[in-house]
This record gives structure tokens, C-alpha cells and sequence, in this order.
């Protein structure tokens, strides 16, 4: 074992087990206690589940979870565990990973823009790897970090309709000169990176974005650099409801790999998955700590609304089809970002008969002007009853909450023993026993279910990338 994970980091459960259930016994326990604070609970087998299956599809490629995704402590560890590297936006993501003793080979700079100061905080950290996409960028990371790794960011999306000034990462037409300007300043360009993000996209795009790396490199090479390392980023979905599925991406992927940096050839290739790895562990529990229904009042004509002197309440966004809007506001730090498109239900199951609103959640007290979510079909909430959120693991935390800008709730880790003893086996420690040997190589379902068993040997675990 690594040492990044203990069996202090998290609770034992049994077999079995949902968040949803984790989140049920925690409620009842807040709810005799008197205690409304918002909070998450994190399945930790879920990760490892994720993390079996990423390396299974796409074998030749390393994954370094980019922190911004979600820093919270247990993630890092577990990942950490794992043998996986991290992708880091800025100082405060480098101190968190480095802080348990990530070492600074296994770290990626991975912002394509940076600040002096953080440039400097890198170098003295022993952090090498970078990316830039600009002259600009080049200028600062030559001045500040003289032993830098380079990656060369190139665009992933080049069609007419992508605007220049809204996408990060050179056109393969600049690369060259890009390529030139940091041969004149002595900065090392050791490979390419392209990142095409959470939109919406069709596998293809990643062999697109696979070929145009591939051009960048022979340019690299052409002008004497030692290309031999080739990011493609993320932009893998983290549930299975999406119009994509990730095994559709990985094939396209390893297709692309195959015919471009076939094997053998002397490239590493890394990715930074993010809502992959974490979206579908966590899910998050608020309470209703104030309401108000707002009656069917249409706008005037002069943009005023009828029955009042100025525009509607902040309470209440938009109308429902019964004529009326719910708006609830809920307890929980501001940094508690609810992705769009969430999904809320309430803790007791609404009786068939009665009818649901459309409603909109704001919130946390103090805040009301902030809108969480809207459009949600909801039953009739009364002050003090939970709302759980699924599918909260992704984005869902403020970078601010790192820095120390504002609380964070507190996170229930929890892993069932089997998916603990799956981190002991990826690891090489064998079971202690032929009962634990056999329970190791059932399918897993920490709160899920796998196909495959764990009777292999670790596909690799993946050492510094510098």
C-alpha cells in the first residue's frame, strides 16, 4: 500500500450499500439532534470502480485527476492509493496534493494560464510540467521556471464555428512559430495537449483532436525536441445517462492511438478525467429553511407586473403550470455549487396523489439572489424538510473553499469492505486468507454493480510522467 489511505479515512460498510441509504441513517441522526446543516456523502467504491474500469478500456493511457474537479481530502487520497497523478490549476491545488505527500513528479500544471507567483511556487516545488498555448505564457514560465516541461496546448475544436477568442490552445497554423520562439528561449518542449472539455461531443472528436496532435509532434521533432508525451485531456461523461457513453469514446480512442502513436513508439500518453472518476459518488443533503408561493401574475405590457409596482420577488424566477411557483431556499455554505440540469428529490417519498410544482430553489440565508436551481418539478415542502441531491460529485465545491474562502460541508466518506480489499489487490497485497482471496475476485457493488471480476494483475501503476 501506498500509505495516502487508511481505513481511518473512511467508513466501513457492508455490501450493498447506496448513498442514498448512508444519506437516510445520517438524516435521522441530524434530525434528532436538531442539527439542518448540508452535507455530502462520498462512495469511495465508486471511485474504484471507475478507476478499474478507466484502465481497462483505455490501457495505454495514465490518468491525472484534475483537482479542480473536486479536492475534497478523501478523493485525493483514495486516487492517490491508486497510483493515479493529479492535474493542478494553480498553487493552492499543488499545496492540497502535495500536502499528503504527492510527490511533484507525479504533478501536472495544467492551467493554460498562469500567474507569475504560481509559476515561481512550481519551480520551488520541484513541479515541472506545463502547458502553453501564446508567446505570453512562454515568456512568463522562461523567465520564472528555467527547468520547466513544456506541452504544447493545441486547440481541440478547429471548426469555423469555434470563435478564436473563446477556446483555449494554439491552431496547429501557429504551432510551428509557437514551437520556434520557445527553441529561441531555451524553454524544453517535451510533448502536445488538447483538451476537450465537458461539451457536448461526438467521439470523433478526440481521433480529430489525436491526428492534429500528431502533426504538432512532427513539427516538435522537426526542430529537434524530444516529443514524448501526449495528453488528451478529459471530457468523459461521469454517469451512464448521457447521449455518449464512455466505452463509445475509449474505442474511438484507442483506434486513434493505434493509428497515430502506435505502441511501441516511444509516446506516453496521459488524460485528466474528472466528472468520470467523481460525479455519480457523491450526493448532497439540504434543508428547506424558507419558502413562499407566488400567485399567477403575468407581465404587462410595459414589462411591469400587473397587481405590483416593480418585477417579482427574488423568491420567484418563473411560473409554474399550476399557476403558482414554490421557491425554497436551502441551508448550505455558499461555495455549494449545484451543477445544471440537477435532479432533487425529497427525503419521504411523495404520495402519488398529490400534485408536484414547478419550483425554484435559491439559497443559502443571506444569499437569496442566488439561484441553485430552477424548473423543478417539486411536491409541497415544508420549512425543515431535506432535499438529496444525486450525482454531486463534479464541480460542486468552489475553488474558494480551498483557499480557505468559506466552510465546507462535512463529507461521509464510505467504501464496503470489498471494494477496499479491490485497492488491497490493485496494489499487490495479497488476501490474508482463501475466504478473502474469493471474496476479493466476487463482483464488485459498492453501491453499484461490475460485470468483471479483480483475479488479474494490476494493469500498471503509473510512476512520474517527467
Amino acid at each position: 500500500m501506498n500509505g495516502y489511505l487508511n481505513e481511518s479515512n473512511f467508513m466501513m460498510v457492508e455490501e450493498g450499500f447506496t448513498t442514498r441509504h448512508l444519506l437516510e441513517n445520517l438524516l435521522v441522526e441530524l434530525c434528532q439532534a436538531s442539527d439542518q446543516q448540508a452535507f455530502f456523502v462520498a462512495d469511495l467504491g465508486d471511485i474504484v470502480k471507475k478507476h478499474l474500469h478507466f484502465l481497462k478500456a483505455l490501457p495505454r493511457v495514465k490518468p491525472y485527476f484534475p483537482v479542480k474537479c473536486n479536492g475534497s481530502e478523501g478523493v485525493i487520497r483514495l486516487l492517490a492509493e491508486l497510483g493515479a497523478g493529479f492535474a493542478c490549476t494553480n498553487k493552492a491545488e499543488i499545496a492540497c496534493v502535495q500536502s499528503i505527500g504527492i510527490p511533484a513528479g507525479k504533478i501536472f500544471y495544467s492551467s493554460p494560464c498562469k500567474q507569475v507567483a504560481h509559476i515561481k511556487y512550481a519551480a520551488n516545488h520541484g513541479v515541472q510540467l506545463m502547458t502553453f498555448d501564446n508567446e505570453v505564457e512562454l515568456s512568463k514560465v522562461a523567465r520564472s521556471h528555467p527547468h520547466a516541461r513544456m506541452l504544447l496546448a493545441v486547440a481541440a475544436d478547429s471548426s469555423p464555428s469555434a470563435h478564436p477568442s473563446m477556446t483555449f490552445g494554439a491552431t496547429l497554423k501557429s504551432c510551428r512559430h509557437l514551437l520556434e520562439t520557445a527553441k529561441e528561449q531555451a524553454v524544453e518542449v517535451v510533448g502536445i495537449s488538447f483538451h476537450l472539455g465537458s461539451r457536448v461531443l461526438e467521439p470523433e472528436a478526440f481521433a480529430q483532436s489525436v491526428a492534429a496532435a500528431q502533426l504538432a509532434f512532427e513539427m516538435g521533432r522537426e526542430l529537434g525536441y524530444r516529443m514524448h508525451l501526449l495528453d488528451i485531456g478529459g471530457g468523459f461523461p461521469g454517469t451512464e445517462d448521457t447521449r455518449t457513453r464512455f466505452e463509445e469514446i475509449a474505442a474511438v480512442i484507442n483506434s486513434a492511438l493505434d493509428l497515430y502513436f502506435p505502441d511501441g513508439c516511444g509516446v506516453e500518453i496521459v488524460a485528466r478525467p474528472g466528472r468520470y472518476y467523481v460525479t455519480s459518488a457523491f450526493a448532497f443533503a439540504a434543508s428547506v429553511t424558507a419558502m413562499e408561493e407566488v400567485p399567477a401574475e403575468q407581465p404587462g405590457s410595459d414589462g411591469r407586473w400587473d397587481g405590483g409596482t416593480g418585477p417579482p420577488s427574488p423568491w420567484a424566477p418563473g411560473l409554474g403550470p399550476s399557476g403558482r411557483v414554490e421557491t425554497r431556499q436551502v441551508t448550505g455554505p455558499r461555495c455549494i455549487l449545484i451543477p445544471c440540469g440537477c435532479s432533487a428529490s425529497p427525503r419521504q417519498r411523495p404520495c402519488p396523489d398529490h400534485p408536484s410544482h414547478s419550483s425554484s430553489l435559491r439559497g443559502p440565508p443571506g444569499h437569496a439572489e442566488d439561484l441553485i436551481a430552477d424548473g423543478l418539478e417539486l411536491p409541497e415542502l415544508r420549512v425543515g424538510d431535506w432535499l438529496i441531491f444525486e450525482d454531486m460529485g463534479a464541480y460542486t465545491i468552489a475553488t474558494s473553499s480551498l483557499l480557505g474562502g468559506c466552510p465546507q460541508p462535512q463529507i461521509t466518506y464510505a467504501m464496503s469492505r470489498v471494494a477496499w480489499k479491490a485497492v488491497q489487490l490493485f496494489q499487490g497485497k495479497p488476501p490474508q486468507t482463501e475466504d478473502d482471496r474469493e471474496s476479493v475476485c466476487a463482483p464488485l457493488s459498492c453501491g453499484w454493480e461490475m460485470a468483471e471480476t479483480l483475479c488479474v494483475t494490476p494493469v500498471f501503476a503509473p510512476a512520474g510522467i517527467i
